[in-house]
Formats: structure tokens, C-alpha cells, sequence
């Protein structure tokens, strides 16, 4: 199989797999049902190159288990599942075979977890393996702080590998509540043992080339699956699980679909639970986050305005009803949407329902 590989790689035989795999990863962007107005199929052919370039980055520059790096994952331009624009993104490939060790200090920003993640996306089997947040990370006098990673038990700060799946994806969260004056964890990935940076080998460079378009083919089928499920119950936000797709384990999600005209607004209004972070975001079909760049797109617990019994009234509109938690929907006509809650004590009832822009109620708090 090697043999063949590598045979594949010096004929192009792996090029034109490449290419084919790309090729029909657009048959998703074009499948009936899905919306075909110019925005939409802008936004969907524009989301295949985002994701492409995330999958070389994590899947083919920054692949190799035996010297690891850390790579900045979804950003401003790059999105894939609901991505927080708040939070800060860092994965890393690694392999179970071998032990590894991160670094850091902690920054001033308020959420920290480092995840280990056995599997794919969209995979028969996967899942997290272990992981660790801010609170249960023991550091010294300055924040610095070392964590193991390995099948095999260490003590003092330490993430669990599965054993029975080689490849892992190791995932380094930090969620601001205020971008402009947080300053997040540094954080650098070594692998613990001998032997230096080996050669490109043309057989791994044909599995990982091949794995970055599977990648790109098998999470927009995946995402595009929720929108057509989100679709069937518009402007109603209802609980997920994502745990097959490397979902945070220390969170809850509730997502949906929203569908409002020129004059309407969406009001979801709820009592936060006692938790470390919430946020509420607007995505496009494609599960992207909208423009966070240009337009005030979500909310989070240290930007929203409570009610003034505690609870959070948002506004969903195109128009700006002058309620301080308005949410504009930022050119786009519908699209899909998220709470996400990290470490809430419970899930929150949200109530959800459509009302003309110039009926909604004033924020009392």
C-alpha cells in the first residue's frame, strides 16, 4: 500500500483525487433544497474556500505528530460551525503513540480549555478524550503552568489520549468578554522524546492531502445537514448536541434557524443560568458566523443589557429598534443561529417569538 502511494504521488494520480474530492464537496453547495439567491450561493462557494484553507493548515502544513505547532484556527475569515466570535482558536495535531507537553501562561482573558480529540468530525468514532479548563489548571506564582498529553496517566496537569485512535487533534480555547482589553494565554506544543523533524514522505503527504479534502467534503455535508434540520422549525432555537463535532464539553448549545422579513424582529428572551459565559450569535446558512468585523452579529454576558428581574430580552432585525441589544441580521434575509452557555448549571428555557420591529418592548434594567 506504501508502494502504491507513493506511486500515486509521483503519477498525480493523487492530484486528480484531490481535485475530484473538492469537486464534489460543491455538489453540497448545489443540492436541492438549499438556497439558490445570489448571497447564499456567493456565501456557499466562498465557505469551501474557507474551509479549504483551514484544512491544509491543520490537516497538511501543521500535520506532522512528531513536531507539533500550534495554528490559529477559525477567524474573521476562516468559519466552520457556529465559530465564536469571541473566542480564540489554537489546534494542534498529535498521535497517541507519543507523549507530548504545553506550555503556557495564563492571560487576562476570562475562559481557558485546552481539549484533546480522538477521530473526525462527521467520523464513525469520535469524540474528546480529555480535557482541562482554567480552574483545574495548577500554575505557579506567574501563571505559567505545563500539561501533559498521553495514553498513559500522569500526574499533575495532565489530558487523557485514547489509545485505540492514533490521530488527535488537540484544541485550545480562549473566550473573550471584551476584545479590546483582554490579553489571551501564550501557549507553544512540543512532543516529549527523541528524534528531530523527519523528511516529507511521499505516502503521509498522500494520506494527509487526501484527509484535507475529506475534510473540506465531510464538514460542509455535515453543517449543511443541521441548516436542513434547523430549516423544518424557523425562528426557533432548540438544544444540540455536537458532541461528533468537536464540540466544547463544558458547554451548552442551542441552535436554530431564523426567517424574518424587512418590518420583523426575533425576541428570545430568557434568564441566564448561573454560568462562566454565555453568548447569542447570528450565522449565515452555512453555519458561519455572520461579518463579527462590520457588524454587531452576537452578545455576550458582558456586553448585554439585563432586564430589570434578571432576565435578557434580544432583538433580532435588520432595522436598529434602538433596544440596546439589538442584533442585526447584517444583509441577509435568514440564516441560522446559537446560544452557547459554558459551565451553566442548567439549560435555560429560551422563549422565542416574532414580533414587528416597532412593537419591541424597551429594556427596563
Amino acid at each position: 500500500m506504501t508502494k502504491d502511494k507513493v506511486e500515486r504521488t509521483i503519477s498525480g494520480e493523487l492530484w486528480h483525487d484531490f481535485c475530484q474530492t473538492l469537486e464534489s464537496a460543491g455538489a453540497t453547495i448545489l443540492a436541492p433544497g438549499t438556497p439558490d439567491n445570489a448571497l447564499d450561493r456567493a456565501e456557499g462557494f466562498r465557505y469551501l474556500t474557507r474551509v479549504l484553507r483551514l484544512a491544509l493548515e491543520s490537516e497538511l502544513e501543521n500535520a506532522e505528530p512528531l513536531t507539533p505547532r500550534f495554528q490559529l484556527g477559525t477567524r474573521g475569515d476562516i468559519k466552520l460551525a457556529c465559530d465564536n466570535p469571541d473566542s480564540y482558536y489554537l489546534l494542534s495535531t498529535i498521535d497517541s503513540r507519543h507523549e507530548y507537553r504545553i506550555r503556557g501562561r495564563k492571560g487576562t482573558v476570562p475562559y481557558l480549555s485546552v481539549s484533546a480529540y480522538y477521530g473526525g468530525m462527521g467520523s464513525d468514532r469520535s469524540g474528546c478524550s480529555g480535557s482541562l479548563e482554567s480552574d483545574q489548571i495548577a500554575t505557579d506564582a506567574d501563571g505559567n503552568f505545563e500539561i501533559t498529553l498521553s495514553a498513559a496517566e500522569h500526574s499533575g496537569n495532565w489530558i487523557q489520549l485514547d489509545p485505540d485512535s492514533h490521530h488527535h487533534q488537540v484544541i485550545a480555547r480562549q473566550t473573550y468578554l471584551h476584545r479590546d482589553r483582554e490579553r489571551v494565554a501564550e501557549l507553544s506544543i512540543e512532543r516529549i522524546g527523541e528524534g528531530g523533524a523527519p523528511a516529507l514522505d511521499a505516502a503521509a503527504f498522500h494520506d494527509r492531502l487526501l484527509g484535507a479534502a475529506n475534510y473540506v467534503k465531510n464538514n460542509v455535508e455535515l453543517f449543511a445537514g443541521w441548516s436542513r434540520d434547523f430549516e423544518k422549525f424557523p425562528n426557533e432555537a432548540r438544544p444540540l448536541d455536537v458532541s461528533k463535532a468537536q464540540g466544547d464539553p463544558n458547554l451548552f448549545y442551542v441552535q436554530g434557524y431564523w426567517k424574518l422579513e424587512e418590518d420583523e424582529a426575533l425576541l428570545l428572551e430568557f434568564v441566564p443560568p448561573e454560568c462562566d459565559y454565555w453568548n447569542f450569535q447570528l450565522n449565515n446558512y452555512w453555519i458561519e458566523s455572520l461579518d463579527y468585523r462590520d457588524h454587531r452579529v452576537e452578545l455576550n454576558n458582558g456586553a448585554a443589557r439585563f432586564e430589570a428581574d434578571g432576565s435578557v430580552r434580544l432583538v433580532v432585525s435588520s432595522q436598529d429598534p434602538g433596544h440596546p441589544n439589538w442584533i442585526e441580521t447584517a444583509h441577509h434575509e435568514h440564516g441560522t443561529m446559537g446560544l452557547r452557555i459554558v459551565k451553566g448549571k442548567q439549560q435555560p428555557s429560551v422563549v422565542q417569538r416574532v414580533v414587528k420591529v416597532g412593537e419591541v418592548p424597551p429594556c427596563s434594567g
